[in-house]
This record gives structure tokens, sequence and C-alpha cells, in this order.
């Protein structure tokens, strides 16, 4: 038997960094993964979408926004140059990650692994060859699987996000089974292709975790680009006929039927804990499958931690990767600040953009806070103007006592990118005072968070 320090169990976002930290505290450290180094994420997930959804946006241009750029002439947007374009740019991520398993003198290994006990693990490789390893801490980051819907099974005209993303081809219609991110990222890619698509949601907005206000601001826009969306609706059945897929759905009292070439089903995701021998090792899941864990990362086993969409707290990359600096300090017998899971930024990349953090204004008040609100419209922004899309807004909660801020809500362009600096405020106890005063480049989109924070001291400047 091989022993190291830490092994890592699952090469995603959360364990590859969780690597890198353990080696950089100067631990004896293995990786094992068995099929996408980088995880979803870099493979199928947030890189490769990121790469079409800017695709789409340049389609959108060309075929609805020609005349405000003073372009002429007709173009041809291939779907197929931008499905090569996106898993070029994933292989290239994917390399970069084994260049830093090497970088950092990580041991890799390529294999399946699972718990032969507490304290080991075994890793089955392609070639039939089974190595087992020991360790003094393991930190399990497994991952998420796709929830399917009761009673709906893939198959030829029902398809998960990683077919859909893996093909090179689009067909001419489909039907969208769940309004959250990955769904209305996909459904602006495929619209902006000549897809007809279909939304079906089963809580009373798109975007149901979001500020209500910026919900509406996405269905607007979508309704704009001829999505077609129904909320509070139920999917009952799906039909995989010859020609087509049928959808049954319900919505109150009412049942109708939706067809399409394919459906989608975007309906969320699970812990991924079978497989791997957990019930070898005593670590305890939750009710909802998710490995149970502390502040720490720490499991219900010494020496056992867990990161990423495995514990089912906020399943975001970064949301893995801030917790995996946390275990990695925590094997090191440092004591690392908690991850303040309420104030993790969230984003998602349909168009226009939504960006948010902390709480709504409802949530807000649920929890017996007393908040004063600041909204700024892009409409005011002259970044927005010059770059043609001068809609949505920023929207600030704050306490009402002290102006510290609460949540942050953002819809219109690039709002993704402007997040940091209210996350910077919110960890370090910044109110939206200090946040106004902060200089802001001008022209840039940033000044509407500017903007947003003046106006919780009632003193906006440019609205």
């Amino acid at each position: 038997m091989t022993h190291f320090d830490a092994v890592i169990l699952g090469a995603g976002p959360g364990g590859y960094v969780a690597a890198i930290h353990c080696a950089q505290q100067g631990m004896k450290t293995a990786i094992i993964e068995k099929q996408w180094w980088g995880g979803v994420c870099l493979n199928v997930g947030c890189i490769p979408t990121k790469s079409l959804l800017r695709n789409a946006e340049i389609a959108q241009i060309l075929s609805k926004e020609k005349k405000t750029f003073g372009i002429m002439g007709d173009a041809q947007c291939d779907y197929g140059a931008a499905f090569n374009r996106s898993r070029s740019v994933s292989d290239r991520m994917v390399k970069g990650v084994h260049f830093l398993m090497k970088k950092n003198k990580i041991t890799e290994y390529n294999g399946w692994g699972e718990f032969r006990g507490p304290k080991n693990i075994s890793v089955a490789f392609d070639t039939g060859v089974i190595e087992s390893l020991t360790f003094d801490s393991c930190i399990i980051a497994t991952g998420a699987t796709p929830k399917m819907l009761p009673g709906i099974t893939l198959g030829p005209r029902v398809m998960s996000y990683e077919q859909l993303i893996m093909s090179p081809n689009l067909p001419r219609s489909v039907i969208i089974c769940g309004g959250g991110a990955i769904g209305t990222e996909f459904a602006y890619i495929l619209s902006s292709y000549g897809v007809q698509v279909t939304i079906v949601e089963y809580m009373d907005r798109i975007l149901p975790m979001e500020d209500a206000e910026v919900s509406a601001e996405v269905a607007k826009a979508y309704k704009g680009l001829g999505i077609t969306v129904h909320t509070a609706t139920t999917v009952q059945s799906i039909d995989q006929e010859m020609m087509a897929a049928k959808v049954h759905v319900s919505s109150g009292e009412s049942t109708f039927t939706l067809e399409a070439d394919q459906v989608l089903v975007a309906t969320g995701f699970q812990p991924r804990t079978s497989g791997y021998g957990l019930e070898s090792t005593g670590v305890e899941l939750n009710d909802t499958g998710a490995i149970v864990i502390d502040d720490m990362m720490k499991t219900t086993v010494d020496g056992l931690y867990a990161i990423g969409d495995v514990t089912g707290k906020l399943m975001l990359a970064h949301t893995a990767e801030a917790q995996a600096a946390v275990a990695a300090e925590s094997i090191a017998g440092k004591t690392p600040l908690p991850v303040d899971y309420t104030m993790i930024p969230r984003a998602v990349y349909c168009e226009p953009q939504v960006a948010s953090l902390g709480y709504t204004e409802t949530q807000a008040k649920t929890h017996g806070l007393d908040v004063r609100v600041s909204k700024f419209p892009f409409a005011a922004n002259g970044k927005a103007w010059a770059l043609g899309k001068a809609t949505g807004f920023v929207k600030i909660v704050a306490d009402a006592t002290h102006n510290e801020i609460l949540g942050a809500h953002m819809v219109g362009p690039e709002v993704t990118e402007l997040l940091p600096e209210l996350t910077l405020a919110t960890t370090w106890d910044l109110t939206a005072d200090e946040v106004a005063r902060t200089v802001h480049a001008h022209p840039t989109l940033s000044e509407a968070i500017k903007e947003a924070a003046e106006g919780v001291g009632g003193q906006m400047t440019n609205f």
C-alpha cells in the first residue's frame, strides 16, 4: 500500500483545488478521478456553456441587433463551429488542471476510488489492476448527478444537459423542464440559433431562487426573444414517439400537452454518493443524501472531510473552491474562517445576466430585519448605453440601522463581473455608505453599484 498525508476523491473544482491547497501546506497528496479532470464544470458545465453563450450573444447581434451596430448584409452563424470552440476551450482548461497537479507534485490516479474503510481506499484502473492507498486524511469531492423528474427517464427524445452540450447538432424545437440557471442559459443559447424554445417551470416564476423583480426582468427579455414560458406548471409524463416528444403538463385545474423534437430535463442535482464505499467508513448522510459536515468540512468520521456538491450546500463551483481551502487548512491544523453560504455569490449567465448574493428583500423581512432597499437602473448608466444593453438594474438590500449590506440582486449587462466588489464588502462588513464613497472609474457598469449604494443613504447622484 502507498500512504499519503491527504487523498482527494474527485478532481472537480473542489477536488483539484483542495489537492493544491493540501500540497501547498506541505502534505504528500494524491487525487483520484475516473472520468472528468476538472469535473462537470470544466468538461460539460460552466466552461463550455460560457463559450456557447458568447457565441449565442454574437449570433443575436448579427441577427436581431444589426441595425443598432451598423452591421450590413447577412451572416450565417454555424452552431457546429460554436460547439467545436466550446470543446477546444474545455480541453484547454482540463490540460491546465493536469499541469497544476504536476506543478504541485500531486500524484494522479486515473481510476475509480472506493473506500475499504475509514483510512484506506482502493483505485480500480481500466486495465483491471486495483491499487490500495492509505491516508491520514481524505477529502471527499465526488460532486453531484442530475436529478430526474419522477417517472421520467432519458431516451431518444429526452436528454440531460450533458447530452445536449456534447452534441454539435441542434433540434428544431425543444421543451426545457426547469427554469433555473441551467434551463435559462440553454434557452438563450438554443433560441439564438433559431431553435423554438419552451420552458416549463414548476414554481410561479423562472429563476425562482432569485429576487422576484430579477425573475420578472428575465421573463420579459425572454418573451422578446420568442421563448415561451409556462410557470406554475407541472410535468406529469413524457411520451417519446417516433416523430416528437409529447410532454403532458398540468397548471391549476387545466391539463394540456406540449410537443417538440427534444426535451431537456434541467431540474437540478443530487449529491453523488453511490459506489464509493462510503458505507464502509461510517460517514453520516442527511435526509437529502448529502454528506454531513461541520464548519471545517469535517464529516462525522475522524480524518474524513467533504466539500462541494456532495455536501448539499450551495451547489456552485466557487462554493466548492471556498470549501476546499477551509478543508485543507483544517487538516493542516489551522483555524480558517468558515464559509458563509448566505453570502456566496450566485451567477446565471442568461441574457440579461443575473448576479446576486445574500438575502432578498422578502427573505430579510422574513428574518425580522428592518431594511432599506435601493435600486438603480442601467437605463441611467452611460456604459450600458454604449454597450447597447441599457436594461436591468442593481438592487441593494441593507440594514436600516447601519446600512450594512444584507443582499444584492442584479440583472443586466455583464453583472456577473460586478459581484466581487459586493462579496468583498459583505465579507469584511463594509457598509453601503463605504461602497458609495469608493471611487469608481467612469464610464463603467460598476458605477451602477455605487449609485445603488448611494441610494441606500437616500442620495443617488444620477437618478
